[in-house]
């Protein structure tokens, strides 16, 4: 039998990983998940990171190592992460060097949450992370905060891989079109090669649903549960399109620049009342990436169903748009709840990463 996650490829969507750690590069579990799933690439977070320092003792000794060499406790996590990163970008090379040079086998790393709403914090680690990698198929992330707007764009103008987190509406995902484009103009006016640049826009689903699905059942729409992310996500891909085929970026195009793809991100589900791959099967469909948890592309490869889903349904898309509008539902405020939300839910994580790190430092200097 064909493998069910490996079949999504044929519709022109990638598959990447939404997690990192030593133990599944260690065990050549990554590995496998590249041949056998066909798996093209990783992303991490500092939630990611946190579960992989605080679930081992993997990193026990790399954190001991650099807390003698007197590194405060964010270097000290980026010091490890990176030779994470490193290591999961060398196993990636051969899908980045694949038929397309750079259309996948990126592996992401995220500037820290702390600089979401600092527009020059968030450069300047962006170009260092950048450095301290130092692979063609690596991606800075950067959080589509009005704040980053301006670092991905300057980023984008130096030349970096640049994925674009924490979206969730749609006008901010039509700034982040902007910066892209921007970024690639400045470049190419630089007398710079635009050729290898490559860019993500995550679009954050599930967690739209979280906040609107229980707004609907009180307005008497319980029929559009789970239903708004998807609608969103659709029109996005509208968005996308438009764009991507304007005469702006048919310019840059000629220059060898790529499209920035969307890529869905939070596709796991978070009300059991959903199937467990409801977000992967709904927005399947070309030049697209959706990064999924561990525990639902498992979920995926013993029950989903690839399909090109992306394009249909686009008048059901407006309507459910259009309804919530009519209820009063104001999705502009929704998202950007959600954006503060999410810098908050990424700055948790973060703070218990470095308390993490802290405990270790006081083991190892007993």
């Amino acid at each position: 039998m064909s493998n069910r996650v490996k079949k999504i490829h044929d519709f022109g969507q990638s598959v990447w990983l939404d997690f990192i750690d030593r133990k599944i590069m260690d065990t050549g579990q990554l590995q496998k998940l590249i041949t056998e799933d066909g798996v093209r690439g990783v992303t991490s977070n500092p939630a990611i990171f946190e579960k992989a320092f605080s679930s081992s003792s993997d990193y026990d000794e790399d954190i001991a190592k650099l807390a003698k060499e007197g590194k405060s406790n964010d270097d000290i996590f980026y010091g490890v992460a990176v030779e994470d990163i490193k290591r999961a970008a060398d196993l990636f090379m051969q899908v980045y060097e694949d038929e397309v040079k750079g259309a996948d086998g990126y592996v992401s790393l995220e500037v820290s949450p702390r600089l979401a709403l600092d527009t020059e914090g968030t450069t300047k680690q962006a170009l260092e992370l950048w450095k301290a990698v130092h692979k063609d198929n690596v991606m800075i992330k950067i959080p589509a905060t009005k704040e980053g707007l301006p670092a991905i764009q300057k980023c984008i103008s130096e030349g970096l891989n640049i994925n674009v987190t924490l979206l969730f509406g749609l006008e901010r995902y039509e700034a982040v079109t902007e910066a892209y484009i921007a970024g690639l103009e400045e470049r190419a006016a630089a007398g710079k090669t635009i050729e290898y640049v490559s860019s993500v826009a995550s679009f954050f689903l599930s967690r739209i649903d979280v906040l609107v699905d229980p707004l609907l059942k009180e307005k008497g729409l319980d029929n559009l549960k789970g239903e708004v992310a998807i609608a969103s996500a659709k029109k996005a891909y509208e968005i996308y399109k438009r764009v991507f085929s304007s005469e702006r970026f048919k310019k840059l195009e000629e220059k060898g620049a790529k499209p920035q793809r969307l890529l869905w991100a939070s596709t796991g589900s978070k009300d059991p009342a959903f199937s467990d791959v409801k977000y992967v099967e709904a927005l399947i469909g070309p030049d697209t990436v959706d990064t999924i948890p561990m525990e639902t592309l498992e979920a995926f490869r013993d029950h989903g169903n690839a399909a090109n889903t992306l394009e249909e349904g686009l008048d059901k898309a407006n309507e459910v748009l259009t309804k919530i509008k009519e209820a009063g539902i104001n999705i502009d405020a929704i998202t950007q709840q959600l954006e503060d939300e999410g810098i908050e839910k990424f700055n948790k994580p973060y703070d218990k990463l470095l308390a993490a790190i802290e405990e270790q430092k006081q083991k190892a200097s007993v």
